[in-house]
Protein backbone atom coordinates (compact mmCIF):
# COMPACT_ATOMS: atom_id res chain seq x y z
CA UNK A 1 0.00 0.00 0.00
CA UNK A 2 2.57 2.21 -0.79
CA UNK A 3 1.84 5.66 -1.99
CA UNK A 4 5.35 6.92 -3.95
CA UNK A 5 6.27 9.07 -6.57
CA UNK A 6 6.03 8.80 -10.48
CA UNK A 7 9.78 9.44 -10.26
CA UNK A 8 12.10 7.03 -12.44
CA UNK A 9 13.65 5.32 -9.72
CA UNK A 10 17.22 4.03 -11.19
CA UNK A 11 18.18 5.26 -14.65
CA UNK A 12 21.17 3.10 -14.96
CA UNK A 13 18.78 0.20 -15.33
CA UNK A 14 16.74 1.79 -18.43
CA UNK A 15 18.84 -0.11 -20.82
CA UNK A 16 17.63 -3.42 -19.92
CA UNK A 17 14.28 -2.67 -17.59
CA UNK A 18 10.62 -1.89 -19.60
CA UNK A 19 8.22 0.07 -17.39
CA UNK A 20 5.12 2.08 -18.68
CA UNK A 21 1.41 2.26 -18.08
CA UNK A 22 -1.25 -0.08 -19.34
CA UNK A 23 -4.62 1.84 -19.26
CA UNK A 24 -7.57 -0.08 -19.87
CA UNK A 25 -10.57 1.98 -20.84
CA UNK A 26 -13.99 0.98 -22.43
CA UNK A 27 -18.01 1.29 -21.82
CA UNK A 28 -19.71 -0.14 -18.30
CA UNK A 29 -20.20 -3.92 -17.57
CA UNK A 30 -17.41 -5.15 -20.27
CA UNK A 31 -15.35 -7.02 -17.98
CA UNK A 32 -12.47 -4.49 -17.07
CA UNK A 33 -12.03 -4.66 -13.32
CA UNK A 34 -12.63 -8.34 -13.30
CA UNK A 35 -9.39 -8.17 -16.52
CA UNK A 36 -7.77 -5.70 -14.32
CA UNK A 37 -7.33 -8.29 -11.32
CA UNK A 38 -6.69 -11.03 -13.28
CA UNK A 39 -3.90 -9.05 -15.03
CA UNK A 40 -2.26 -8.19 -11.53
CA UNK A 41 -3.23 -10.71 -9.78
CA UNK A 42 -4.96 -9.48 -7.07
CA UNK A 43 -8.11 -8.41 -6.39
CA UNK A 44 -8.15 -3.83 -6.47
CA UNK A 45 -11.23 -3.32 -8.29
CA UNK A 46 -14.77 -4.03 -7.95
CA UNK A 47 -16.43 -6.41 -9.39
CA UNK A 48 -19.87 -7.20 -9.47
CA UNK A 49 -22.81 -7.69 -12.41
CA UNK A 50 -23.66 -3.61 -11.97
CA UNK A 51 -22.72 -1.55 -14.65
CA UNK A 52 -21.05 1.89 -13.13
CA UNK A 53 -19.39 -0.39 -10.33
CA UNK A 54 -15.82 1.49 -10.53
CA UNK A 55 -15.82 5.29 -9.97
CA UNK A 56 -11.91 6.48 -9.74
CA UNK A 57 -8.92 5.87 -11.66
CA UNK A 58 -7.01 2.70 -9.75
CA UNK A 59 -3.94 1.49 -10.28
CA UNK A 60 -2.27 -1.85 -10.27
CA UNK A 61 1.17 -2.41 -10.56
CA UNK A 62 2.85 -6.06 -12.11
CA UNK A 63 6.50 -6.10 -10.99
CA UNK A 64 9.47 -8.77 -12.39
CA UNK A 65 12.77 -8.20 -12.53
CA UNK A 66 12.46 -7.22 -16.03
CA UNK A 67 9.62 -5.23 -16.23
CA UNK A 68 7.06 -2.84 -14.44
CA UNK A 69 3.39 -2.50 -15.83
CA UNK A 70 1.32 0.09 -14.11
CA UNK A 71 -2.20 -0.73 -14.93
CA UNK A 72 -5.15 1.61 -14.44
CA UNK A 73 -8.48 0.54 -14.25
CA UNK A 74 -11.03 3.24 -15.07
CA UNK A 75 -14.81 3.76 -15.14
CA UNK A 76 -17.03 2.82 -17.63
CA UNK A 77 -17.64 5.04 -20.33
CA UNK A 78 -21.41 6.81 -20.03
CA UNK A 79 -23.37 9.61 -21.05
CA UNK A 80 -23.17 12.16 -17.51
CA UNK A 81 -26.28 12.57 -15.55
CA UNK A 82 -25.15 14.70 -12.83
CA UNK A 83 -21.53 16.00 -11.41
CA UNK A 84 -20.15 12.51 -10.04
CA UNK A 85 -20.60 10.49 -13.58
CA UNK A 86 -18.79 13.87 -15.29
CA UNK A 87 -15.70 13.01 -13.41
CA UNK A 88 -15.90 9.50 -13.83
CA UNK A 89 -15.59 10.51 -17.61
CA UNK A 90 -12.85 12.86 -17.27
CA UNK A 91 -11.26 9.42 -15.79
CA UNK A 92 -11.83 7.43 -18.60
CA UNK A 93 -10.93 10.54 -20.80
CA UNK A 94 -7.52 11.35 -19.31
CA UNK A 95 -6.58 7.52 -19.54
CA UNK A 96 -6.10 8.56 -23.59
CA UNK A 97 -3.82 11.11 -22.60
CA UNK A 98 -1.31 9.46 -20.48
CA UNK A 99 -1.05 5.57 -21.58
CA UNK A 100 2.08 3.76 -23.05
CA UNK A 101 -0.24 0.74 -23.98
CA UNK A 102 -4.10 1.26 -24.20
CA UNK A 103 -6.57 -2.04 -23.81
CA UNK A 104 -9.93 -1.01 -24.96
CA UNK A 105 -12.11 -3.70 -23.58
CA UNK A 106 -15.42 -4.75 -24.81
CA UNK A 107 -17.42 -7.45 -24.98
CA UNK A 108 -18.61 -10.38 -27.21
CA UNK A 109 -22.78 -8.46 -27.48
CA UNK A 110 -21.52 -4.68 -27.56
CA UNK A 111 -22.17 -3.09 -30.60
CA UNK A 112 -19.17 -1.47 -31.82
CA UNK A 113 -20.86 2.16 -32.72
CA UNK A 114 -21.61 2.30 -28.85
CA UNK A 115 -20.04 6.04 -27.01
CA UNK A 116 -18.77 6.18 -31.01
CA UNK A 117 -17.13 9.28 -29.97
CA UNK A 118 -15.19 8.08 -27.66
CA UNK A 119 -13.83 4.92 -29.81
CA UNK A 120 -13.30 7.89 -32.22
CA UNK A 121 -10.30 9.04 -30.32
CA UNK A 122 -9.22 5.54 -29.29
CA UNK A 123 -8.62 5.03 -33.64
CA UNK A 124 -6.57 8.37 -33.73
CA UNK A 125 -4.28 6.99 -30.62
CA UNK A 126 -0.75 7.19 -31.87
CA UNK A 127 0.24 4.30 -28.63
CA UNK A 128 -0.19 0.53 -29.48
CA UNK A 129 -4.03 -0.39 -29.06
CA UNK A 130 -4.99 -4.13 -27.91
CA UNK A 131 -8.81 -4.61 -28.21
CA UNK A 132 -9.94 -6.68 -25.86
CA UNK A 133 -12.72 -9.29 -26.91
CA UNK A 134 -13.84 -10.13 -22.98
CA UNK A 135 -16.38 -13.53 -22.69
CA UNK A 136 -15.96 -15.08 -25.22
CA UNK A 137 -17.00 -18.03 -22.82
CA UNK A 138 -20.18 -16.89 -23.88
CA UNK A 139 -20.10 -17.43 -27.46
CA UNK A 140 -22.67 -20.01 -28.48
CA UNK A 141 -21.51 -20.39 -32.64
CA UNK A 142 -17.87 -20.74 -31.66
CA UNK A 143 -14.73 -19.98 -34.10
CA UNK A 144 -17.37 -18.86 -36.56
CA UNK A 145 -19.28 -16.47 -34.73
CA UNK A 146 -15.80 -15.01 -32.73
CA UNK A 147 -14.20 -14.69 -36.56
CA UNK A 148 -17.51 -12.38 -37.40
CA UNK A 149 -17.31 -10.30 -34.17
CA UNK A 150 -13.51 -9.75 -34.54
CA UNK A 151 -14.06 -8.89 -38.61
CA UNK A 152 -16.37 -5.86 -37.34
CA UNK A 153 -14.14 -4.59 -34.22
CA UNK A 154 -11.49 -4.64 -37.22
CA UNK A 155 -12.95 -1.96 -39.29
CA UNK A 156 -13.53 -0.14 -36.28
CA UNK A 157 -10.09 0.06 -34.73
CA UNK A 158 -7.75 -0.89 -37.53
CA UNK A 159 -4.57 -0.24 -36.17
CA UNK A 160 -5.87 -2.30 -32.89
CA UNK A 161 -3.97 -5.98 -32.16
CA UNK A 162 -7.20 -8.18 -31.28
CA UNK A 163 -7.19 -10.44 -28.04
CA UNK A 164 -10.18 -12.75 -27.58
CA UNK A 165 -10.28 -13.22 -23.79
CA UNK A 166 -12.49 -14.50 -20.79
CA UNK A 167 -10.69 -12.54 -18.05
CA UNK A 168 -13.62 -14.59 -15.99
CA UNK A 169 -11.74 -18.12 -16.72
CA UNK A 170 -8.46 -16.52 -17.29
CA UNK A 171 -8.24 -17.35 -20.82
CA UNK A 172 -5.30 -15.98 -22.37
CA UNK A 173 -4.76 -12.93 -20.26
CA UNK A 174 -1.27 -14.47 -20.17
CA UNK A 175 -0.84 -14.41 -23.54
CA UNK A 176 -2.24 -10.65 -23.26
CA UNK A 177 -0.03 -9.87 -20.55
CA UNK A 178 3.02 -10.93 -21.92
CA UNK A 179 2.32 -8.61 -25.43
CA UNK A 180 1.72 -5.57 -22.99
CA UNK A 181 5.09 -6.25 -21.69
CA UNK A 182 6.35 -6.40 -24.79
CA UNK A 183 5.41 -3.19 -26.20
CA UNK A 184 6.31 -1.40 -23.22
CA UNK A 185 9.38 1.57 -23.59
CA UNK A 186 12.85 0.93 -22.06
CA UNK A 187 12.80 2.61 -18.74
CA UNK A 188 13.18 2.14 -15.16
CA UNK A 189 10.62 1.41 -12.73
CA UNK A 190 8.01 4.23 -11.74
CA UNK A 191 7.19 2.93 -8.57
CA UNK A 192 9.31 0.92 -5.92
CA UNK A 193 9.25 -2.53 -6.73
CA UNK A 194 7.36 -4.17 -4.02
CA UNK A 195 4.58 -1.72 -4.87
CA UNK A 196 1.26 -3.00 -5.78
CA UNK A 197 -1.09 0.24 -6.06
CA UNK A 198 -0.99 4.10 -4.99
CA UNK A 199 -4.13 3.74 -3.59
CA UNK A 200 -3.35 4.07 0.52
CA UNK A 201 -5.12 1.23 2.77
CA UNK A 202 -8.34 3.36 3.43
CA UNK A 203 -9.30 3.62 0.21
CA UNK A 204 -9.83 -0.51 0.11
CA UNK A 205 -11.76 -0.05 2.75
CA UNK A 206 -14.07 2.04 1.23
CA UNK A 207 -14.24 -0.03 -1.83
CA UNK A 208 -15.21 -3.30 0.02
CA UNK A 209 -17.58 -1.63 1.64
CA UNK A 210 -18.88 -0.11 -1.22
CA UNK A 211 -19.01 -3.60 -3.15
CA UNK A 212 -21.04 -4.63 -0.60
CA UNK A 213 -24.06 -1.73 -0.93
CA UNK A 214 -23.70 -2.83 -4.87
CA UNK A 215 -24.52 -6.50 -3.86
CA UNK A 216 -27.02 -6.19 -1.04
CA UNK A 217 -29.01 -3.45 -2.29
CA UNK A 218 -31.47 -2.54 -5.39
CA UNK A 219 -31.97 0.08 -7.97
CA UNK A 220 -30.39 3.42 -7.12
CA UNK A 221 -29.29 3.26 -3.41
CA UNK A 222 -26.28 1.85 -4.12
CA UNK A 223 -25.46 4.27 -6.64
CA UNK A 224 -26.52 7.09 -4.47
CA UNK A 225 -23.82 6.01 -1.56
CA UNK A 226 -20.64 6.86 -0.75
CA UNK A 227 -18.26 5.88 1.90
CA UNK A 228 -15.62 7.43 3.76
CA UNK A 229 -13.23 6.40 6.30
CA UNK A 230 -13.02 8.11 9.54
CA UNK A 231 -11.03 6.24 11.56
CA UNK A 232 -7.89 4.35 10.35
CA UNK A 233 -5.72 2.42 13.29
CA UNK A 234 -3.58 -0.11 12.80
CA UNK A 235 -1.66 -2.50 14.97
CA UNK A 236 -0.02 -5.36 14.34
CA UNK A 237 -2.18 -8.18 14.47
CA UNK A 238 -5.48 -5.87 14.30
CA UNK A 239 -7.64 -2.58 12.42
CA UNK A 240 -10.03 -0.59 13.65
CA UNK A 241 -12.14 1.13 11.16
CA UNK A 242 -14.86 3.47 11.44
CA UNK A 243 -16.76 4.10 8.33
CA UNK A 244 -19.91 6.01 7.27
CA UNK A 245 -22.38 5.89 4.76
CA UNK A 246 -23.69 8.88 2.54
CA UNK A 247 -26.86 8.89 1.04
CA UNK A 248 -28.80 11.87 -0.51
CA UNK A 249 -32.38 11.36 1.11
CA UNK A 250 -34.02 9.98 4.58
CA UNK A 251 -35.67 7.26 2.95
CA UNK A 252 -32.20 5.69 1.19
CA UNK A 253 -30.89 6.38 5.17
CA UNK A 254 -33.65 4.00 6.49
CA UNK A 255 -33.17 1.59 3.76
CA UNK A 256 -29.23 1.26 4.33
CA UNK A 257 -30.26 0.55 7.61
CA UNK A 258 -33.05 -1.99 7.56
CA UNK A 259 -35.57 -3.28 9.70
CA UNK A 260 -34.06 -3.23 13.62
CA UNK A 261 -30.31 -2.28 12.00
CA UNK A 262 -30.50 -6.07 9.83
CA UNK A 263 -29.29 -4.76 6.80
CA UNK A 264 -26.50 -2.60 7.98
CA UNK A 265 -24.99 -4.97 10.08
CA UNK A 266 -25.54 -7.77 7.10
CA UNK A 267 -23.00 -5.16 5.47
CA UNK A 268 -20.48 -4.88 8.20
CA UNK A 269 -20.30 -8.82 8.37
CA UNK A 270 -19.42 -9.02 4.94
CA UNK A 271 -17.39 -6.48 4.91
CA UNK A 272 -15.57 -7.11 7.76
CA UNK A 273 -14.58 -10.76 6.55
CA UNK A 274 -13.72 -9.64 2.98
CA UNK A 275 -11.41 -7.10 4.74
CA UNK A 276 -9.87 -9.62 6.71
CA UNK A 277 -8.83 -11.56 3.54
CA UNK A 278 -7.62 -8.48 2.04
CA UNK A 279 -5.46 -6.79 4.94
CA UNK A 280 -4.71 -10.38 6.89
CA UNK A 281 -5.64 -9.33 10.12
CA UNK A 282 -8.41 -9.16 12.47
CA UNK A 283 -10.76 -6.19 11.35
CA UNK A 284 -13.01 -4.02 14.31
CA UNK A 285 -15.63 -2.28 11.88
CA UNK A 286 -17.96 0.13 12.98
CA UNK A 287 -20.89 1.28 10.29
CA UNK A 288 -22.74 4.49 10.41
CA UNK A 289 -25.12 5.80 8.14
CA UNK A 290 -25.85 10.14 7.53
CA UNK A 291 -27.76 11.55 4.65
CA UNK A 292 -25.89 14.30 2.29
CA UNK A 293 -28.49 15.38 0.06
CA UNK A 294 -27.41 15.77 -3.66
CA UNK A 295 -24.08 14.59 -3.10
CA UNK A 296 -23.49 13.92 -6.15
CA UNK A 297 -24.13 17.23 -7.45
CA UNK A 298 -22.45 19.59 -5.28
CA UNK A 299 -19.09 20.03 -6.32
CA UNK A 300 -18.07 20.63 -2.65
CA UNK A 301 -18.74 17.19 -1.54
CA UNK A 302 -17.54 16.20 -4.82
CA UNK A 303 -13.63 17.56 -3.77
CA UNK A 304 -14.29 16.13 -0.08
CA UNK A 305 -15.00 12.49 -1.07
CA UNK A 306 -12.00 12.74 -3.32
CA UNK A 307 -13.35 12.62 -6.66
CA UNK A 308 -12.07 16.49 -7.49
CA UNK A 309 -8.60 17.50 -6.68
Amino acid sequence: MQDNTMTPQNPAEEKKHRAGFVNIVGNPNVGKSTLMNDLVGERLSIITSKAQTTRHRILGIVNTPDAQIVFSDTPGVLKPKYKLQEQMLGYSEGALTDADVLLYVTDVVEDPEKNADFLDRVAKEEVPVLLVINKIDLLQGGNKELLEIEEKWRKRLPKAEIFPTSALEKFNTDQLRRRIEELLPVAAPYFGKDALTDKPARFFVTEIIREKLLLDYDKEVPYSSEVVVEKFEESEKTIHVMAVIYVERDSQKGIIIGKGGEKIKKVGIQARQDMEKFFDKKIYLELFVKVEKDWRNRENKLRAFGYIE
